[in-house]
């Protein structure tokens, strides 16, 4: 009984893991293409839009 409740316990960790590692490089993946994107239009930074003051602001990198 123990060894199934250690088992899944290290298959929900691994679960959370593989999960953590595809966030980070759909984010990473995303990073680079907005960056090759600035890189071939010259554009020194990507610009957002506010939605509550409706001003355009540089984007910055969520960490």
């Amino acid at each position: 009984m123990a060894q199934l409740i250690f088992l899944i316990i290290l298959l929900g960790g691994g679960w959370l893991l593989y999960k953590k590692f595809i966030k980070d490089a759909e984010k990473l993946t995303e990073r680079s293409r907005r960056q090759e994107k600035e890189r071939q239009t010259g554009a020194i930074a990507t610009l957002e839009k506010d939605p509550v003051t409706g001003e355009y602001r540089v984007k910055k990198d969520e960490e």
